[in-house]
């Protein structure tokens, strides 16, 4: 990936994507909103049954320069039959052509324009969750941070899959897993590089949510780790600092695995219980 143009990885990364079952669930609608860019696309997975739902705002992976709203479909599918709850895929701005801050803020404004137009979709604005994986794990980190700035909807849980939470390279994990486990350090060189590429915006607490000097007051967390990761570290001690700021944090290292398992969980037996554990923590935050 680090050696490929941009269209190029992302050509290579939707090839990467293994055929995923079909995965039932009530309605799925695709539907454009707006954003702070212009048109943001978002995809809209509702479950059976009656609602008003619950709804969890979903981010997708891909260092914020791939991936996007059908390589997460099958996850997006199984969150919503699993958790019961409504997904809303956020279909937002990639980088390089959109730099920082260009996804967080997408994914703020679809969050704000949930709680406000939760009838529209049969949500209850009462409930609602963010989550994400890799890049969308960041997102989902940052977007909490900036309900609780800018006082913005009450955010019952964060699901934080392998999160990018910092920008350094030098944890132990980035050391023993820099090559061999689907995500390198080469890799995250090259998702910062385009994301991200001033070394002072690195230093902001909605590019790396772990540079933010408070963390009070802020949602539930469910920190989801791989054993084999280069992430696995700035993850798990995000969860720790947010246990000391006083929130009440779920972290689980699922051991054998490598950066990826919860998107194949559809496929890896092994990555069943990491979803399972995301659905069960959302429904737990829901109130069922």
């Amino acid at each position: 990936m680090s050696e490929l143009p941009v269209a190029e990885g992302r050509a290579l990364y939707r090839a990467m994507q293994p055929a995923a079952p079909q995965i039932a669930v009530g309605s799925v609608a695709d539907r454009i909103i707006p954003g702070p860019g212009g048109d943001l696309p978002i995809r809209i997975y509702t479950p059976k049954g009656k609602g008003p739902f619950p709804v969890c705002v979903h981010f997708h992976g891909g260092g914020w320069v791939i991936g996007d709203l059908d390589t997460h479909d099958a996850q997006c599918r199984d969150l919503c039959n699993l958790a019961h709850c409504i997904v809303m895929a956020v279909d937002y701005r990639l980088a390089p052509e959109h730099r920082y801050p260009a996804a967080a803020e997408d994914c703020f404004a679809a969050t704000v324009w949930t709680a406000k137009n939760a009838a529209s979709i049969n949500a209850d604005p009462s409930r609602i969750a963010v989550a994400g994986d890799s890049a969308g794990g960041n997102l989902a980190a940052v977007v909490s941070q900036m309900a609780r700035d800018r006082k913005g909807p009450r955010i019952a849980l964060q699901v934080l899959v392998y999160p990018v939470t910092e920008a350094g390279f030098d944890t132990p994990s980035y050391r023993d897993n820099a090559e061999g486990y689907l995500l390198t350090r080469d890799s995250m060189h090259w998702f910062w590089d385009h994301y991200c590429p001033n070394a002072a915006d690195r230093a902001h607490p909605y590019a790396a949510p772990a540079r933010a000097k408070d963390l009070t007051n802020l949602p539930p967390a469910l920190i989801l780790t791989a054993e084999f990761d280069p992430l696995r570290d700035e993850g798990e001690a995000y969860g720790a600092r947010l246990v000391q700021a006083g929130s009440k944090v779920e972290c689980v290292r699922y051991d054998g695995l490598i950066h990826g398992f919860f998107s194949m969980s559809h496929l890896l037996d092994a990555g069943r219980p990491g979803m399972e554990k995301a659905a069960s923590a959302l429904k737990h935050a829901f109130g069922g």
